[in-house]
């Protein structure tokens, strides 16, 4: 430890202070603290721009840090250049400070502890920028920052590669889906006589949780879904099996994902469960329908202005083409694809909890490399 440096956040980084046209921005360049992902796990696609003719710049390699309740822990190495909102800091390394040390540094929990602390505001806390930058600092040499950065960096690699995975399964699933549900290929383009119209409720059994978002609680043991991409940990859970969960309100109104296993739901937050008479392994074909048909349909919400939302019978009344033989063929295939993908998301928790466990020891010198 002789040769690490006793610093202060201001001595590694500076904030980006660039500013970009809106104008040249869309959303897949946008970044603001909506879309950015909580405990470390990237960002989505912006839902809106915004106004105005400037907005902060940041660069390929520079890191982005919500500034709005620094306990969600929220944070972003740039793969892309683009623009953010005034409440994304922007941090640029200095010279031989390695930018992935950085982001570690700025992605360990103590750095959001300590943002809290300078944060001003109750309901929507942020930290204060110029107590940020007094931040203190371990710095070693950089052949042994860039050393702890390659340990970190292979664990988030992985965790992107599965994720990249997972994005190409879907895909695969989607052309598969529309193949026979859309274009009816194999079956000269047209939708076969005798296939039945049901509803989604005729399948699936739907309810909504009862509890706040703010019910979570830190290392629960069950997961807690809400209308957020993230999701949150909980100690009670309201079913244990297979699941299609379906954001009822906000911005992410309509956001489908399969779960299995116990779990507890937001109040505005919906669950599909197939019925006790109905052949189990559908559930794998219906995921695929609300995905790609349903959930486009209510995306951003069917009722409400400033809060969009979503109402039981959006889902329960949903029509549904159906075909016994088809859907006993169809679903032991739409199987594998979700149990894929859902083996390569536990593996991610884990390989996260792996990260989080070493990220504050190799920080502070704990483990030496």
């Amino acid at each position: 430890m002789e040769e690490w440096k006793e610093c202060k956040l201001s001595d590694i980084c500076d904030y980006g202070k660039d500013r970009i046209e809106v104008s040249s921005l869309d959303n897949s360049n946008y970044i603001s603290t909506e879309n950015m992902l909580p405990n470390r796990a990237g960002i989505t696609t912006a839902t809106t721009l915004p106004t105005g003719e400037l907005t902060p710049s940041f660069e390929i390699d520079d890191t982005l840090v919500s500034n709005i309740r620094p306990y969600f822990k929220k944070i972003w190495k740039a793969t892309f250049s683009g623009g953010c909102s005034a409440d994304v800091l922007v941090f640029k390394a200095k010279e031989n400070v390695s930018k992935e040390y950085l982001y570690y540094v700025l992605a360990d929990d103590e750095f959001f502890k300590y943002s809290m602390t300078t944060s001003k505001g109750t309901k929507m806390p942020r930290g204060d920028k110029t107590s940020i930058m007094n931040y203190p600092v371990k710095l070693p040499p950089l052949p042994t920052q860039q050393k702890i950065a390659a340990i970190l960096s292979s664990l988030d690699d992985k965790i992107e590669l599965n994720n990249k995975i997972n994005t190409n399964l879907e895909q695969q699933a989607g052309a598969l889906f529309k193949n026979w549900f859309v274009d009816f290929e194999p079956f000269g383009g047209k939708m076969p006589e005798g296939w039945k119209e049901k509803t989604l409720d005729s399948f699936c059994s739907i309810f909504t949780g009862r509890k706040n978002a703010n019910a979570s609680v830190e290392n629960g043991k069950y997961k807690f879904f809400t209308c957020s991409p993230n999701v949150l940990p909980i100690d009670s859970f309201i079913f244990d099996g297979d699941a299609i969960i379906i954001s009822g309100n906000g911005a992410y109104t309509g956001r489908t994902r399969f779960y299995s296993g116990k779990f507890d739901l937001y109040q505005r937050t919906y669950a599909c469960t197939m019925k006790k008479d109905q052949n189990q392994d559908y559930i794998f074909i219906l995921y695929w329908i609300i995905k790609f048909v349903l959930s486009k349909k209510i995306m951003g919400g069917t009722h409400g202005s400033a809060i969009p939302y979503i109402v039981m019978d959006d889902i329960a009344k949903f029509v549904i083409n159906y075909d016994k033989k088809l859907f006993d063929d169809l679903s032991k295939i739409m199987k594998s694809y979700v149990l894929q993908i859902q083996e390569n998301e536990n593996q991610n928790e884990k390989l996260a909890e792996l990260r989080d466990t070493l990220l504050p020891k190799l920080m502070n010198g704990e483990i030496v490399i």
